[in-house]
Formats: C-alpha cells, sequence, structure tokens
C-alpha cells in the first residue's frame, strides 16, 4: 500500500486502485496501525485512477521533524574521509563507522523540504555539492516503522569538509532536503535485495549514475531509530533518513538545471532539478 499527500487530500494507492480519503495526514502518520486504519477506511470510497495524485507535496507532518544518520555505508565512510582529509577530520569518520553510537543529527522542519518535481537548492558559499539518496524511515511517536520514503539529503561536502564542526551548515538551509513522491506502507522489513538508485542528468545527458542495495547498511533500522529517539520525544513522530552508499566522485558537483532522479525499489521515484 502506498499513500500520498496531496494538496486536497491524503490519497491510498492499493489493490489496482486509489482512493481519496477525508483522513487527516498528521494523524495518519503518526498511528501505530495504519494499514488497519486505512483498510478499513477504503472499504467505502469508490476507486479512482492516478489522476488523483496530481500537485504532490512532501511526505511529512505539519509539526514533525526530519533527522538523518550518517557514514551508515562503507562507501560513505570513505568519501566523508577523503573530504575532509585536509582538515585532519578524517579520522572522526572512520572511528564513527565503528563506534557503537551511530551519527544522528536534525536535518529539517517540514517548510525547508520540498516533494518530487520540485527544486533543491545548492548553498551559494559552496564550491562542492552532491544529492545524497537515502531510504527513509517513518516513525510514529511510538518509535514504530510504519513505512519508507525516497529521500534526498543535499549536502556541501566542501563546507563540511572543511571542518566537521560546520555539518549543521553544510547541511540544514532553504530546499535542502526532498522527499517522496509517497510513503510506501507495509508491516514487514524491506527485502534486503532492495536497491536504491541516484540518476543526476545534465543538459539532458547522463553525468552520473550509481546504485547500491540497502543490505550493504552497516546498522539496523531499528538500531537507527533508539538512538534518534534517545533522550528526543517526538509527540507527532519523525522522518529519519538512513544515510547514502552512493557518493560521486570529487571531480563531481552539482550545478544550477541538473536533475536528480533517486529511485527506490517498491517506494517510486523521487525527481528534483536544482535550483
Amino acid at each position: 500500500m502506498k499513500l500520498y499527500k496531496t494538496k486536497n487530500s491524503a490519497v491510498v494507492e492499493a489493490n489496482g486502485g486509489f482512493y481519496q480519503t477525508n483522513l487527516s495526514w498528521n494523524e495518519l502518520i503518526n498511528d501505530d496501525n495504519i494499514l488497519q486504519t486505512l483498510n478499513e477506511h477504503i472499504k467505502n470510497i469508490e476507486a479512482g485512477d492516478a489522476s488523483l495524485i496530481n500537485e504532490l507535496l512532501p511526505p511529512i507532518g505539519s509539526h514533525q521533524e526530519l533527522w538523518a544518520c550518517g557514514v551508515t555505508y562503507l562507501r560513505s565512510k570513505i568519501g566523508r574521509q577523503e573530504e575532509s582529509k585536509s582538515s585532519g577530520g578524517a579520522d572522526f569518520y572512520a572511528k564513527v563507522y565503528e563506534a557503537e553510537r551511530p551519527e544522528c543529527f536534525f536535518k529539517s522542519t517540514p517548510h525547508r523540504v520540498v516533494g518530487t518535481n520540485s527544486f533543491v537548492r545548492i548553498r551559494k558559499d559552496s564550491s562542492w555539492d552532491v544529492p545524497e539518496p537515502e531510504l527513509t524511515l517513518v516513525v510514529t511517536s511510538s518509535g514504530k516503522i510504519i513505512g519508507y520514503t525516497v529521500g534526498n539529503d543535499m549536502s556541501s561536502r566542501s563546507i563540511e569538509g572543511e571542518n566537521p564542526l560546520y555539518l549543521p551548515q553544510a547541511k540544514t538551509y532553504d530546499e535542502c532536503a526532498a522527499l517522496g513522491p509517497c510513503i510506501y506502507l507495509t508491516d514487514k522489513p524491506l527485502d534486503s535485495t532492495t536497491t536504491i538508485s541516484l540518476e543526476i542528468n545534465r543538459d539532458n545527458k547522463k553525468v552520473f549514475e550509481g546504485s547500491i542495495a540497502i543490505s550493504q547498511i552497516k546498522r539496523t533500522f531499528e538500531e537507527l531509530v533508539s538512538f534518534v529517539y534517545r533522550e528526543c520525544s517526538f509527540p507527532y513522530g519523525c522522518l529519519i533518513m538512513t544515510g547514502t552508499g552512493i557518493v560521486p566522485g570529487s571531480d563531481f558537483t552539482l550545478k544550477s538545471g541538473d536533475v536528480i532522479k533517486i529511485t527506490i525499489d517498491r517506494i517510486g521515484q523521487l525527481i528534483n532539478t536544482v535550483r
């Protein structure tokens, strides 16, 4: 089952049809029993077609926070070591990859998050920028993972590489994150072969592509949730990006007009253009 946040309502995709609901988005995505709730609700609704999911919004609640985890894949560890070598910060990333405590950080409030087919930004004071394609967890206030969406954690590698203490500036700014196109709802764990793919096009030509299976992540999703929720309450639930395993080389940086396409099996494709 998939759940879309549109300008007009929450729309469910199930059993080959689309169902426009009158349910509150904020309440739905903080419902531990969301599958049961929606299955009961759509019994009495006539199915429509895909035209119901136009004008998509980012699938985040109006009071939710977006958090992120880093250095959860080996490729990310290596990439971060490369970018921070000259500043002497490379050891920090090697240590956090092996440490019991993962890197967890606040990414964004809802007003800085965009949906699919919207613009993302690169910082004007940054010289090296990349998208970070990430499987993103949808978690209720109780800490239960109820679904998954596609995430783009836009990042300034030049700012973070200059000094790890600049991480908040490298990560958090207007239009710094994208989520969508929907939330894939399931009460079962995702298959370990689930693949995340990234494609970047410039002037209608492919300039980068890569993919990785979520089996390559070092930590379990439950482990990441437990650390984000440790000593922090999320009364409206929370979305958590789980880190990236696709890191373009040091010779690549995003430019205005680039089109970023991130696809995750069973969830869908998130498309954004760099402003």
